[in-house]
């Protein structure tokens, strides 16, 4: 029961990704917050922050569910300090919030743009600046950012550029808090899949099918051995980590049980070379 009783604070969170890494450290009684915009159910995408938070307590946890634009200053704070106020503090921030546009320059819309940049970049920093405080009081303190490593190859850039740029701004976010925090303890990573994984996300760009894919969990059980690390190892921030390889770490060498279809070949992650 490692984190039990921890205060986490997720962005984003209600479902996909950031919703499995929740229930995962909930099985040990964590105390999770989600903050997220989904209040109400969503017409084509499914859970809520109360949907979330059942389901984390559900788990074994104890949940928090805060409504919260990433892009507002004064409901990042709001959200902070209603976290403090319920869990008396914050160990653990994962930045998992995260939009995606896939297209090219001259079809991405400017608002397009600004959402990502936004949501992921600046949404990631602006998290983290609020976070700091109480992280910095914190036991074995980390910030999990979901990002990819950086690869300044033009294939990451030629079909996408407004979202890679949203991306390896997030990745940028991982390596400056790392540089300036390790004297204090305080652990930054940024965790990337080796493969696609099946989230609502996904869904909705379309042309991608799940059986090509893995499940959320393969990601949430590599969070969990990434937190439990200690932060205040120079070996244990500044670090790009893959699912797959930090599960490896781990001892595992099956993945079959991650996959949606094992019969079927899964596809590679963007940003991961060949």
């Amino acid at each position: 029961m490692i984190f039990k009783e921890k205060s986490i604070f997720i962005t984003g969170g209600s479902r996909g990704i950031g919703l499995a890494i929740a229930k995962r450290l909930a099985k040990d009684g964590a105390h999770i917050t989600i903050a997220s915009k989904t209040d109400k159910p969503h017409p084509t995408l499914e859970g809520t922050i109360h949907t979330a938070v059942a389901e984390i307590e559900e788990a074994g946890g104890k949940g928090l569910a805060v409504q919260m634009d990433i892009r507002d200053e004064t409901q990042v704070e709001a959200a902070i300090d209603q976290t403090v106020k319920t869990f008396g503090g914050i160990d653990i921030l994962i930045n998992n919030a995260s939009a995606i546009f896939l297209a090219g320059v001259c079809e991405t819309p400017m608002k397009r743009f600004d959402l990502m940049n936004q949501v992921n970049m600046r949404g990631s920093y602006m998290t983290a600046q609020k976070a700091l405080p109480y992280l910095a009081k914190a036991d074995n303190p980390q910030i999990l950012t979901l990002s990819p490593p950086i690869d300044l190859s033009p294939r990451w850039f030629e079909n996408h550029t407004a979202y890679t740029l949203s991306k390896y701004g997030m990745s940028m976010c991982t390596i400056g808090l790392a540089a300036e925090f390790k004297d204090k303890g305080i652990a930054a990573n940024s965790l990337w899949p080796q493969t696609l994984i099946f989230t609502a996300a996904m869904k909705m760009i379309g042309n991608i099918k799940p059986e090509n894919c893995r499940s959320e969990e393969i990601v949430a059980d590599a969070a969990y051995a990434i937190l439990k690390r200690n932060s205040s190892e120079p070996a244990n921030t500044g670090n790009f980590y893959i699912d797959e390889d930090v599960l490896k770490e781990e001892g595992i060498k099956d993945f079959s049980g991650y996959a949606i279809d094992p019969e079927k070949p899964l596809i590679r992650d963007l940003y991961l070379s060949d």
